[in-house]
């Protein structure tokens, strides 16, 4: 088969599709052909090194496609289902093995590439609004990125209970995505201190809680803006890793988390009850998901550069 290696950490250029052997599934897993790739930010953090993972290696760890061969252990599943996943290794391939219990059905409804786009994302978005802090339609919240793939799924999440919603964005043409998302206030980071414009409108230190997937370019300005025993919850590092910070950094009693994604999904319960209910919002049109970009998998520097450059809106996906 084809699939994406990496032999060396670097940039993009490091990325060669190349002709690897096919997999075999063990006992416990099935052989996906894939239909669509999730791109990720993890998957730019592995190939810098940044997460360091052993050489050589296949990156990916969301996709979708349908399967074509089944272990001996698994009853649940069988050769022909629709199936998605947010982690299994080395996903950039025409075929896959995954573990069957991180394997979720695709239900009817829900179209493949749909599947691949929203899964990861879709359950960060979920977890963070339900779980690391959970949103009352009381509450202020201010989303970092709000036109990325994970920005635009917190938007509407955050909607649906009814939260107040500050986003920033650095286009008028991502402004104008996380408004049709439902965002209620949309700020140009490029053009305005998105600190000062929050406390415009909100006042001093009046926001509940940060989602933040930017990192350090936005850190300690947002530390700032929140209320005493308000929450930064800091789950990516888009403008690069936030510099350490000394407790005192924390008053007047903040809370400071860095959640991720598989300590919520852990048990095979958490994992089918946040992608069934992403899932079914999805088949209900309650929950839109944009692909800004569908590249074949081949070209997967390419796609690495648009993420990176932030460059990007919704979801990339990576097409076999």
């Amino acid at each position: 088969m084809k699939a994406i290696q990496v032999t060396r950490t670097g940039g993009p250029e490091v990325l060669d599709w190349t002709d690897v052997p096919d997999p075999s599934p063990g006992p416990d897993d099935v052989l996906v052909k894939v239909a669509a790739a999730g791109l990720n930010f993890i998957d730019t953090y592995q190939r810098t090194g940044l997460y360091p993972v052993p050489m050589p290696f296949t990156p990916g760890l969301e996709g979708a496609g349908v399967i074509t061969g089944v272990g001996e252990e698994i009853d649940d599943l069988s050769v022909g289902d629709a199936v998605a996943w947010s982690s299994a290794p080395g996903t950039y391939a025409e075929l896959v093995v995954v573990p069957a219990n991180a394997a979720v059905p695709v239900p009817n409804g829900v179209d493949l590439e749909i599947a691949a786009a929203v899964l990861l994302q879709g359950m960060t978005a979920h977890y963070l609004v339900t779980d690391t802090f959970p949103l009352a339609s009381t509450d202020r919240c201010l989303i970092h990125a709000g036109a990325g793939g994970v920005g635009l799924l917190l938007i509407q999440m955050a909607k649906m209970i009814g939260a107040e919603v500050f986003t920033t964005v650095g286009t008028p043409e991502k402004a104008e995505l996380a408004r049709v998302a439902g965002a209620d206030h949309v700020i140009l980071y490029r053009d305005v201190d998105f600190g000062d414009e929050v406390e415009a409108i909100a006042g001093v230190r009046a926001l509940d809680v940060v989602y933040d997937g930017v990192g350090k370019s936005v850190f300690t300005r947002s530390l700032s803006l929140l209320r005493s025993r308000g929450m930064m919850a800091t789950f990516g590092n888009a403008s690069g890793p936030v510099e350490p910070l000394s407790p005192l950094d924390l008053a007047p009693s903040l809370y400071l988390t860095r959640p991720s994604l598989f300590q919520y999904i852990e048990t095979r319960g958490d994992l089918l009850r946040r992608s069934g209910d992403i899932f079914r919002w999805i088949a209900a049109g309650e929950l839109d998901v944009r692909i800004g970009a569908r590249v074949p998998m081949q070209d997967a520097a390419e796609a690495h550069k648009l993420l990176e450059g932030r460059k990007t809106t919704g979801k990339v996906i990576l097409i076999p």
